[in-house]
C-alpha cells in the first residue's frame, strides 16, 4: 500500500472540508424546490363542488352531441323514406299508360233528299269540317296478370246548351245516347278490369268492346282505310259497339281463339224503326231486364290470314218496353288476307229480329257486306277501294227500296306509324225510303281527313 506524505494528506483533508458545505447547500436547494412545487399543486386541487359542476357540464355537452346525432339519424331516415317513396311512385307510374287517338275530317258531298213518302225533294250539300272524335286512354297494370283499361270519347268537339238538354231528354226517353241530330257526345268507350288466370284464359269485367267484326275492336284512324269507318260496320254492326258485362277469352290452340261475353242487350223501339245502330245503351243507366250473349271464333293459324265468325243473341231488343218486339240474332263472318303489299278484307253481317213491330217496318231483317282490296305502294303510301252495301229494312217490300250502296276510292299516307293523312272519293246511292244513322255522312263527293294514335 502506497503511503501519502504528510503534505498530500493535509491537502486532501482540506479539500474535503471545503466541498462538504457545497454538497449540503445543493441538496437543500433541491429539497426546497421540490417543496415549492408541491405546495402550489396542493393549493390548486379543485373542490367537490367544482368537480360536480364539471361533470354536469360534460353531461350537457354529451346530451347535445347525442341530440345532434339523433337529428342527423332522423334526417337520414326521412331522406331514405322519401327516396323509397319516390322509387315506389316511379315504379307505380311505370305501370300506368296514357294514350289516345283522334281525327278531324272535311267532307264535300251532295246527297239526294226525299220526303217521308219517298218523293224527291232535291239535293243537300254536306260541306262540313268535323272534329270527328277525340279519345283519351288510361291503362294501369296492377300486376303482370291484372290490368285496367279505359277510354273516354268526345265526339263533334262540344256538347253545350240546348244540345246538352236535348241529349238529356233523349237519355231519359230511351236510355241510350243522344241519338240523331245531336252534334256532340261524351261517352265512356271502355272501362274494364282484365285478369289472366292462365296463359290461355283471360277474363274481363266492366264496359268493353264486343268481339264482332273487323274494326270494332281496332278502330283507330291509322288502322283502317278511308276517311270514315266503313258504313256496314256503323249501320249493321254498331260502331263503336261496347257493352257492360263480363267476358272470357280462351286460347284453344295455336291460332284458334274463342271469345265469349255476357252483357246488357239493346233497347230499340218503333220511333227509330228498330234500326240496329240505335240499339246500344252505352251503360248509361242501361236497362238490364234482358241480356245478350256474344261468341266469336277466330282462326289465325296461317300467317297473313285471319278468319272469324261471331254470333249474338238477345232475348228482347226492347228490354220488355215494346210488346211488339221480341228476340234478335246476329251472325257475322269476316276475313282478312294479306300477301306482301296486297290486302283483301271482306265482311258479311245479318240481324234477324222477331216480333210484329220490326216486321211491320221491314226491320225484321237487317244486313250488310263489304269488300275492300288495298295495296301498299311503299311503307308510307297505300291505295284502296271498297264497295259497301247495307239495309236496315231489308225485310221491307216497299217500292223504291231501302238499300244503300257506296263506292270508295282513295289513299292513306302515313307520316309515321301513328299519324295518317287520308283522302277518298265517295259515291253513294241513297234509297228513297231508307233510314241511315247520323254516324255516317251520306252523299257523293270527296272526303279529306287526318288522324293519329299514340
Amino acid at each position: 500500500m502506497q503511503q501519502r506524505n504528510p503534505i498530500d494528506q493535509q491537502l486532501v483533508t482540506a479539500s474535503a472540508r471545503q466541498s462538504a458545505p457545497c454538497f449540503f447547500t445543493l441538496r437543500s436547494a433541491l429539497m426546497a424546490g421540490a417543496l415549492g412545487l408541491a405546495l402550489p399543486a396542493h393549493a390548486a386541487e379543485p373542490s367537490m363542488a367544482q368537480l360536480a359542476a364539471e361533470v354536469a357540464a360534460l353531461k350537457q355537452q354529451l346530451a347535445q352531441v347525442e341530440q345532434q346525432l339523433q337529428q342527423q339519424q332522423n334526417t337520414q331516415d326521412q331522406q331514405a323514406r322519401q327516396i323509397a317513396s319516390t322509387t315506389a311512385r316511379s315504379a307505380e307510374a311505370s305501370k300506368t299508360t296514357i294514350g289516345g287517338y283522334g281525327e278531324v275530317n272535311f267532307h264535300n258531298l251532295r246527297a239526294d233528299q226525299y220526303d217521308s213518302s219517298g218523293n224527291p225533294t232535291g239535293t243537300a250539300s254536306n260541306n262540313l269540317v268535323d272534329l270527328r272524335r277525340l279519345v283519351l286512354f288510361v291503362g294501369h297494370d296492377f300486376s303482370d296478370s291484372l290490368r285496367l283499361r279505359s277510354e273516354i270519347e268526345f265526339e263533334h268537339a262540344k256538347l253545350a246548351g240546348d244540345e246538352a238538354a236535348a241529349c238529356g231528354a233523349s237519355i231519359a226517353q230511351k236510355g241510350s245516347d243522344c241519338g240523331p241530330g245531336s252534334r256532340g257526345e261524351v261517352d265512356i268507350e271502355q272501362a274494364y278490369l282484365e285478369k289472366d288466370f292462365s296463359p290461355s284464359l283471360t277474363a274481363r269485367a266492366g264496359v268493353f268492346l264486343m268481339p264482332v267484326g273487323i274494326i270494332n275492336e281496332s278502330h283507330e284512324p291509322p288502322t283502317f282505310y278511308g276517311v270514315e269507318r266503313n258504313p256496314v260496320e256503323i249501320n249493321i254492326i254498331p260502331s263503336t259497339w261496347d257493352e257492360p258485362g263480363v267476358g272470357l277469352t280462351y286460347q284453344v290452340s295455336d291460332g284458334l281463339t274463342l271469345d265469349t261475353a255476357l252483357t246488357t242487350g239493346f233497347k230499340l223501339d218503333s220511333a227509330t224503326h228498330y234500326a240496329i245502330y240505335e240499339g246500344p245503351q252505352d251503360a248509361a243507366k242501361a236497362g238490364a231486364n234482358n241480356g245478350a250473349l256474344t261468341a266469336r271464333v277466330k282462326w289465325t293459324a296461317i300467317p297473313g290470314l285471319t278468319l272469324a265468325a261471331s254470333a249474338n243473341y238477345q232475348s228482347n231488343v226492347s228490354q220488355g218496353s215494346d210488346p211488339n218486339a221480341g228476340n234478335a240474332w246476329l251472325a257475322t263472318a269476316d276475313a282478312v288476307w294479306s300477301r306482301g303489299p296486297f290486302t283483301l278484307k271482306a265482311l258479311y253481317a245479318q240481324w234477324n229480329l222477331a216480333g210484329s213491330g220490326p216486321k211491320a217496318v221491314g226491320a225484321d231483317l237487317q244486313r250488310g257486306w263489304y269488300l275492300e282490296p288495298s295495296y301498299m305502294l311503299s311503307e308510307r303510301l297505300g291505295f284502296f277501294t271498297r264497295y259497301n252495301r247495307w239495309n236496315n229494312q231489308a225485310g221491307s217490300q216497299r217500292p223504291g227500296g231501302t238499300q244503300y250502296s257506296q263506292w270508295n276510292l282513295g289513299f292513306n299516307y302515313w307520316l309515321s306509324p301513328g299519324v295518317v293523312i287520308k283522302a277518298d272519293y265517295q259515291h253513294e246511292r241513297i234509297p228513297r225510303l231508307g233510314v241511315q244513322s247520323d254516324e255516317t255522312t251520306p252523299g257523293t263527293g270527296f272526303n279529306l281527313g287526318v288522324g293519329y294514335q299514340f
